[in-house]
C-alpha cells in the first residue's frame, strides 16, 4: 500500500486516498456498530480487571457486491468473550450494511458523485 503525504504549512500529512477507517466504522450499522464495539470493549475490560483473567474481542468484515453496479453489502460480526469468576461468557452480534464503492474503492454510505435530481430555474 503507498502512502501519500501532503505538506500543510510545513506539516507533513497523511493524504486519506482509501477508505477512511474512523468514517467507516462509524457509518456501519448507522453508528450504532461503534457503540456496539465501545461497549463491548468496557465489558471486557471490566471482567478482566475484576478477574485478573484474559478476555477476547473480535471483530469479522466480509464484503459482498450488491448486484451489478458500484455497491457493496458490509457484513460486520463483533463477538466476545468476557471472563467470569467460573469460566467466561460470550455473546456475538452479526448485522449488515450497504455501501457505496468510490474511487480508488473507497467505501461510505453515501455515492462519491452525487447529481443534482432536481432543476432550479432561475427567473
Amino acid at each position: 500500500m503507498t502512502q501519500v503525504t501532503t505538506h500543510k504549512g510545513g506539516e507533513v500529512v497523511p493524504a486519506i486516498t482509501g477508505t477512511n477507517p474512523e468514517k467507516f466504522l462509524s457509518e456501519l450499522d448507522g453508528g450504532v456498530f461503534g457503540e456496539k464495539l465501545g461497549m463491548a470493549l468496557s465489558d471486557v475490560a471490566a471482567a478482566v480487571v475484576n478477574t485478573g483473567n484474559p478476555g477476547r474481542l473480535r471483530i469479522d468484515i466480509s464484503i459482498k457486491q450488491l448486484g451489478s453496479g458500484d455497491q457493496v453489502v458490509v457484513t460486520h460480526k463483533l463477538a466476545y468473550e468476557r471472563p467470569t469468576a467460573r469460566g467466561k461468557a460470550a455473546e456475538e452480534d452479526t448485522t449488515e450494511t450497504p455501501m457505496h464503492v468510490g474511487k480508488r474503492g473507497r467505501m461510505s454510505l453515501y455515492p462519491e458523485n452525487q447529481h443534482q435530481l432536481f432543476s432550479h430555474e432561475s427567473r
